[in-house]
C-alpha cells in the first residue's frame, strides 16, 4: 500500500510543476468498457480491525470524456458482500488526472440501513493510461454505520 501512495504522491507532485496544470475536460463522446478486481481500502480508523482488502467484479463504461457508469460486486470492510452502481462525473483536468465524483448507491453494510441500500456522493481522481488505469477515492466516514478510507481501484480497458 505505501508504494500506491508514494506513486500517487509523486504523481501529483509532478503535476504541481506545469504551468498551469488544472482545466476543464470537453464533453465528446466515448465508448470504452474497463473492468476492475475490486478495491484496496486504507481505512483511517486503524484501530477498528476493518478489512482493507475489498476484492470483487465491477466495470466501468465510459460514453464521454467526462462521464461513465459504473456498476460492481465487492467484499467490504465489514466482511460482507456490497454491490454498488453509480455515474461518474468528472469535468476537470490537473495534469494527466480527472477530478470529479462519483454519485451513485451501495449496499451490504450491516451498520447501516440493516445492510440495505442507501445513496452516496464520492470524490474521486482518476488517472489512465493506454489500456491501465487507477481511481482514487476518498470515502467519508459517516458515524459509526460507515469507515471512511481512502480507496484505490485498478481498471483495465477492454473496448475502445
Amino acid at each position: 500500500m505505501n508504494y500506491a501512495l508514494l506513486g500517487a504522491a509523486l504523481l501529483l507532485c509532478q503535476t504541481a510543476v506545469h504551468a498551469n496544470p488544472f482545466g476543464v475536460i470537453e464533453s465528446q463522446p466515448r465508448s470504452e468498457l474497463w473492468v476492475n478486481p475490486g478495491f484496496y481500502s486504507y481505512h483511517f480508523d486503524r484501530d477498528k480491525g476493518l478489512d482493507d482488502t475489498n476484492p470483487g467484479i465491477g466495470a466501468e463504461y465510459r460514453f464521454s470524456t467526462v462521464a461513465a457508469a459504473t456498476v460492481g460486486r465487492f467484499h467490504n470492510s465489514d466482511r460482507a458482500m456490497s454491490n454498488y452502481a453509480g455515474i461518474y462525473y468528472q469535468p476537470f483536468s490537473l495534469g494527466p488526472l480527472r477530478l470529479g465524483a462519483v454519485v451513485g448507491a451501495f449496499d451490504g453494510y450491516p451498520n447501516h440501513r440493516d445492510g440495505g441500500w442507501f445513496p452516496a456522493l464520492i470524490p474521486v481522481v482518476s488517472v489512465e493510461y493506454q489500456r491501465v488505469g487507477v481511481n482514487f477515492a476518498i470515502v467519508p466516514k459517516y458515524k459509526d454505520r460507515l469507515h471512511g478510507a481512502l480507496t484505490i481501484q485498478l481498471k483495465f480497458k477492454l473496448t475502445d
